[in-house]
Formats: C-alpha cells, sequence, structure tokens
C-alpha cells in the first residue's frame, strides 16, 4: 500500500506526522508492504503549516490515479467559528465580516480555492484508491460537496458543519465508510494509521507498531453495518 499524505497552507502538523509516522512504520514491519510520501496539490515544494510556522517539504505532486492511500489532514489554527451552509468559506455568519486569517474556518476555506478538491474528487472516484481524513480533513471535502450521503467524522467542534452538508456525521473516533476512513480530533490520526494497517496489512503488523510507538488504539472503529442501537 502507498500512502500519499496531503500538505496545504496552514495544514496541522499533528495530523500529518501521527499517521506518516505509524504508516513509516508499518513499512518496515512488514518488509515493505507500505510506502508513505508527503505530497501537495500544486507540486513538490515547502508548506508551512498553521502552527507557529512549522514546514514540511511535499515531495511529489498529489496523484489520485495512483493505487493506495490518499490522506487529508485538517488545518491549524485560531479555532473561529464554522462556517454556516451555503457561506463563502471564511465569511462570518453575524457579521459578514471575513474571518481572521489564521482561524481553522479560514485555512480550510483557502484550500478549497487550490486545485485540491479536484484532485480528492478525483481520488474518491478511484476504485483503487482509500480516501483517510484527519480532524478537519473531512471537513474539506464535505465543504466542496464530496461527502453527500457518507458517514464520516470530525473534530468534535466540526460534526455540526459536516452534518450540515449531506454528510453523517458520526461521534467516533475513527468511521469506515469502505473507500472512505475517517479519524476524530487530532491524535485519532495515531488511531487511524494503525487502523489502516490492520485493515490493509494485517493486525500483526498492527500489533507491532502498537508496541513500538507505546499506544493502544482506542475506541471502537464505526461501520455502517449491524442493528441500529435502540434507547440510546
Amino acid at each position: 500500500m502507498h500512502a500519499q499524505i496531503v500538505l496545504f497552507d496552514g495544514f496541522d502538523p499533528l495530523d500529518v506526522i501521527a499517521p506518516y509516522e505509524v504508516l513509516y512504520a508499518g513499512g518496515i514491519a512488514s518488509g515493505g508492504a507500505v510506502s508513505v510520501e508527503l505530497v501537495s496539490a500544486e507540486g513538490p515544494r515547502e508548506v508551512v503549516s498553521g502552527t507557529g510556522g512549522l514546514t514540511l517539504r511535499a515531495t511529489a505532486a498529489l496523484d489520485p490515479g495512483r493505487a493506495g492511500l490518499v490522506l487529508l489532514p485538517g488545518a491549524a489554527g485560531r479555532m473561529g467559528e464554522l462556517d454556516s451552509p451555503g457561506e463563502a468559506p471564511g465569511e462570518d455568519a453575524e457579521s459578514g465580516a471575513g474571518q481572521r486569517e489564521d482561524t481553522i474556518p479560514a485555512l480550510l476555506g483557502r484550500a478549497l480555492d487550490t486545485g485540491l478538491p479536484a484532485l480528492m474528487k478525483t481520488a474518491l472516484e478511484n476504485p483503487a484508491v482509500t480516501v483517510g481524513t484527519v480532524c478537519g480533513g473531512s471537513l474539506v471535502l464535505a465543504m466542496a460537496g464530496l461527502l453527500e450521503g457518507r458517514h464520516a467524522t470530525s473534530h468534535h467542534r466540526g460534526l455540526e458543519m459536516l452534518g450540515s452538508t449531506g454528510a453523517h456525521a458520526v461521534r467516533a473516533r475513527v468511521v469506515d465508510d469502505g473507500d472512505l476512513v475517517s479519524g476524530a480530533g487530532v491524535t485519532s490520526g495515531l488511531d487511524l494509521g494503525l487502523y489502516l494497517l490492520e485493515r490493509e496489512v494485517g493486525p500483526r503488523i498492527a500489533h507491532a507498531v502498537e508496541e513500538l510507538f507505546a499506544h493502544e488504539r482506542r475506541g471502537t472503529v464505526w461501520h455502517a453495518r449491524g442493528p441500529v442501537p435502540a434507547g440510546f
């Protein structure tokens, strides 16, 4: 499995580094069955995160035609207020004034103005690709109109926004919707990476990486199957 982890201006470093390290370790443990790289919609470049100017380098352009995993992180910045449906990204619902440039909604909105949404749409339409998201990564897809009818999760403060776009927002640590696997808050990137290793490579490899990182995956991975709970 080859994993492309996408960088965009203002990305959250932990959304990227946590699954990167898990998947990289999985590649070592599996004898090369997993490979991982950092990419961007624009190609090789230095990409500045939303955390103190920390910069990572994308070494290639995102290729939605390449089989494997495409993983989209969220943004890091001031929380701000998530936009209401129908508003332009980055516009304040009450005042109509633009969001501060360093707010998460503004950063996610700027990602929508790049070539990223079209590339992610192609990835979602590719049967050989699994798309993963961490935290606000699912909101980027949702605001681009790509998650209507799909089950997904995000940071708990973004679930209402996620549901308002036509997606089925699930309050779970990791949600498996087939070729779309999403993680909740930023540290869920560890759990998402471990689950993808288990699903795609096998539980022995995932367990070995868990032991290496001294981190046990948290919670039940949610799937849209089985009886619907009653009385909850």
